[in-house]
């Protein structure tokens, strides 16, 4: 009896350490639960991105946006297990749309290169590309053809809108994409629902708060207001990010998306250079937006990946001020914020 009490009990611990060891060695939780962080570098002043990539790994950012497959940036992400959106700058997606042969030298150079050492997530074809904009017949061509010459690889491929394109967006269940914009985001929103990938949206309250300050309060835009502001239907807004987003997500159901998930791939809050833009009111915007995104909205609750903007001040971005005070830190690599981002 005794023999068979024991070999029950190695069984069942074996099972135990199994467990442990999925658990383990399942995909970072913390990764899926943290928030990423837009890596810019219009700037003379930054440091390499060696030292960048520790930043990340110091603070516990486990994601990353950059805006073009920059090598060196690229190369210091081997083995980081940083997760990474990689854009395709606007000014080759014509060439990639029309050459199947340019795709796939764009993926072998700029991806296939660096597997399996670097984590790509997503491929953004382009970044806040406007309907009328010359580019933007080349867009889905060029999402298809990096989709296709990807092949195997478990990439989505997806592009960067902004919040320009919608023609309705209040209440957030009036959400609609333009009429011109229609005709520019259907094809995109029918090829990312087949694909599976989500849309990438850059969503900025701040903005949206200084073009119509009398009808929207400051503390609504920085998640601050003490009770609900907007009621839609049997939902409730106490803040300004959850009604965007919302009325992007009914602006998506309209044109046949309700499947597609939206990632945030910018969002913040400058600190200085304008209206309400001070280091006081930007840190709270982006603590609150780092634990807002835990919880999604009232329309899609559940977890938001989201990406702040920006690591960095960008000394040569502009023409406004306000553009080159977007950074979580200063060029010297000292936080402006007491941020926790898991």
């Amino acid at each position: 009896m005794a023999s068979i009490f024991e070999t029950r009990k190695k069984s069942f611990m074996a099972a135990i350490w199994l467990l442990i060891g999925l658990l383990i060695s399942s995909p970072g939780k913390s990764a899926a639960q943290s928030v990423g962080v837009c890596y810019g570098q219009l700037a003379n002043d930054l440091p390499p991105s060696a030292e960048v990539i520790d930043l990340y790994k110091a603070n516990g950012i486990e994601r990353m946006r950059i805006f073009n497959p920059n090598p060196e940036t690229l190369q210091a992400l081997r083995g980081s297990n940083i997760e990474l959106i990689v854009g395709v700058v606007n000014e080759d997606i014509e060439n990639l749309a029309n050459n199947a042969a340019a795709a796939n030298d764009w993926v072998q150079i700029n991806v296939r290169n660096y597997l399996p050492d670097v984590r790509f997530r997503y491929i953004a074809v382009g970044n806040e590309i406007k309907p009328n904009d010359a580019a933007a017949p080349y867009v889905l061509p060029a999402m298809q053809n990096i989709h296709a010459a990807l092949a195997s690889e478990e990439i989505k491929v997806s592009v960067v809108i902004d919040l320009s394109l919608m023609g309705s967006s209040f209440p957030p269940s009036a959400g609609s994409f333009s009429e011109a914009a229609s005709s520019y985001m259907n094809p995109i929103i029918a090829f990312l629902a087949t694909t599976g990938a989500p849309l990438l949206a850059n969503v900025y309250p701040y903005f949206s708060y200084i073009g119509d300050t009398q009808s929207i309060s400051l503390d609504y835009a920085l998640f601050t207001a003490p009770g609900v502001v907007v009621r839609d239907g049997n939902l409730n807004y106490q803040n300004l990010f959850a009604a965007m987003m919302d009325g992007l997500y009914s602006a998506l159901e309209k044109a046949g998306g309700a499947n597609v998930a939206v990632v945030v791939s910018e969002s913040g809050w400058p600190s200085a250079g304008g209206t309400a833009a001070t280091v006081e009111n930007a840190g709270t915007y982006y603590s609150n937006l780092i634990r807002y995104s835990k919880n999604g909205t009232p329309k899609r609750p559940g977890y938001l990946e989201t990406y702040l903007f920006a690591m960095f001040d960008e000394n040569q971005k502009g023409p406004a001020e306000t553009e080159r005070n977007f950074g979580l830190f200063f060029p010297n690599k000292q936080p402006k914020y007491q941020l926790s981002f898991a």
